[in-house]
C-alpha cells in the first residue's frame, strides 16, 4: 500500500521552539517556549486557544486563517500587532537533531494600523509575500472544515490550492494568470454600452485555457495521489465501518478548455459572466457511493474531513520543502464517538507526525492522549486571552 510506505522515510522537522505574540486578537502579549512534539491549549471556549493557532498559521501563511484583512487580527484599541516565531531547522540525515546538526530561522509578521504589514525572514523583508508560501509547511484541522462538505465549491477548491500552492511556486503563478483573465472577460462579458471586442475576448479566453490546462493537470495529479491515503486514513479512523471515496471533477475533462470556454460564449454573454472554466472545478465527496452531503452524520463528516487532512499532512511531508509539516488540531474531538478518537489520538502520536498543537475545552481527551506517552509534551492553560 501506498500509505504503508511513506511513514518510513525519514523527512526533517522544522519546530517552532518560540512563539511570541503581541496584540495578536484577544492576546495582549506572551511568549511561549514550545515542545517540539505535542503543544495543548486548554481553555473554555473564547479564551483565546484558537488564538495561538492562528498566530502559528499567520506565520506560515502571511495571512490568519480566518479572514484576509490583516488589521481584523489586530487586538481592540491597539496601534499594531507583532508576531516573532523561532524554528529549528534539522538537516538532511536521519538522527540529525540528536547530533546538533540543524539550524535557525527567524520569522517576523507586524503591521501598524493604517500601514501594510511587514513580513521578514532572517531580518530580511519578503519582496513577495508568495516567495514565503511553502517555506514551513503547515496543515490545520478545524471546525470550519465541515464546510468542505456543506459549503461550495470555493471550499474545496481552497483546499486543494492551499496544498499545492506550499510545494509548487508555479501552480500560483498559473492560477494568478488565469484569474487575472477571467476576470477581464467577466468585465467584457457585463458591458452593457457595446458588444465586447471579439479578438480582446479570444486573447483572454486563449489565456484562460492555457493557464487552465496548467492548474487542472497539477490539481489531477494532487487528488490521485492524495485518494488512497485519504482512503486509509478514513479505513483507519472508522476502523472499517464505511467506505468513502473522492473525485474531481473539471471542465477541462470536456475536451479542449479553449473550446469548452469558447462555445458557450453567447451565453456567457446573456448571463454577463464565465459558465465555464478551472474556477468551477469541484470535488465530489461519497459514502457507500452516494453524496457525502446528503448521507453523512456529524461523526462521518468529521471524521472524512480529519482523514482529509491527515492525508494533505502526508503529501505535504513528502513535497513541500521536504520537510515534516506543523499540524495545527483545532477542537477535533468534538461530535466524535470514544472509538474514533482513540483512533485519532493513535495515528497523530505516532513516529510519522511532527510537531503538533491542540486545542481543547476537555481535559479528558488530553490525559487519554498523555496516558501511555512516552513523547515530550507541554500543556497550556488560556484564559481571556493570559495564557499559563
Amino acid at each position: 500500500m501506498v500509505f504503508s510506505s511513506l511513514n518510513r522515510i525519514f523527512v526533517p522537522e522544522m519546530i517552532l521552539q518560540r512563539l511570541s505574540i503581541l496584540n495578536y486578537k484577544n492576546i495582549a502579549e506572551a511568549t511561549l517556549e514550545l515542545s517540539p512534539k505535542l503543544n495543548c491549549f486548554i481553555g473554555r471556549n473564547g479564551a483565546g486557544k484558537t488564538n495561538v493557532l492562528d498566530a502559528v498559521y499567520f506565520l506560515s501563511f502571511c495571512r490568519s486563517m480566518h479572514t484576509s484583512v490583516d488589521s481584523q487580527v489586530m487586538r481592540h484599541d491597539a496601534d499594531f500587532f507583532v508576531l516573532e516565531g523561532c524554528y529549528e531547522v534539522e538537516q538532511e540525515g536521519a538522527g540529525s537533531r540528536e547530533q546538533g546538526n540543524v539550524s535557525t530561522l527567524n520569522i517576523y509578521a507586524g503591521m501598524k494600523r493604517g500601514t501594510k504589514k511587514h513580513f521578514k525572514r532572517d531580518k530580511k523583508e519578503y519582496k513577495r509575500l508568495s516567495e514565503h508560501i511553502g517555506l514551513i509547511p503547515l496543515v490545520v484541522v478545524a471546525p470550519s472544515d465541515t464546510m468542505l462538505i456543506e459549503g461550495t465549491g470555493d471550499e474545496r477548491r481552497r483546499l486543494m490550492d492551499m496544498t499545492i500552492a506550499q510545494y509548487d511556486r508555479n501552480y500560483i503563478d498559473a492560477l494568478t494568470r488565469y484569474n487575472k483573465a477571467w476576470q477581464q472577460r467577466n468585465t467584457l462579458l457585463k458591458m452593457e454600452d457595446r458588444e465586447p471586442d471579439p479578438d480582446v475576448m479570444t486573447i483572454l479566453e486563449e489565456q484562460m485555457a492555457q493557464e487552465g490546462e496548467a492548474v487542472y493537470q497539477k490539481r489531477t495529479a494532487f487528488i490521485d495521489e492524495l485518494t488512497p491515503v485519504f482512503q486509509h486514513y478514513y479505513q483507519e479512523i472508522s476502523q472499517q465501518r464505511e467506505q468513502v471515496g473522492l473525485k474531481y471533477v473539471s471542465h477541462c475533462q470536456r475536451g479542449p478548455l479553449l473550446d469548452v470556454i469558447q462555445r458557450d460564449r453567447a451565453k456567457d454573454r446573456v448571463v454577463g459572466y464565465s459558465l465555464h472554466g478551472i474556477h468551477r472545478d469541484d470535488l465530489e465527496f461519497t459514502l457507500g457511493g452516494h453524496p457525502m452531503r446528503r448521507e453523512g452524520s456529524q461523526g462521518q463528516n468529521k471524521t472524512y474531513v480529519i482523514a482529509l487532512k491527515l492525508a494533505q499532512f502526508d503529501f505535504l511531508k513528502r513535497t513541500a520543502s521536504h520537510t515534516t509539516p506543523l499540524l495545527l488540531l483545532d477542537d477535533i474531538f468534538d461530535k466524535l464517538d470514544a472509538q474514533r478518537v482513540e483512533q485519532i489520538v493513535r495515528l497523530v502520536s505516532g513516529d510519522g507526525f511532527g510537531q503538533i498543537f491542540i486545542t481543547d475545552t476537555n481535559r479528558e481527551h488530553l490525559d487519554q492522549m498523555l496516558q501511555n506517552a512516552s513523547f515530550d509534551n507541554r500543556i497550556f492553560d488560556v484564559s481571556n486571552g493570559e495564557i499559563k
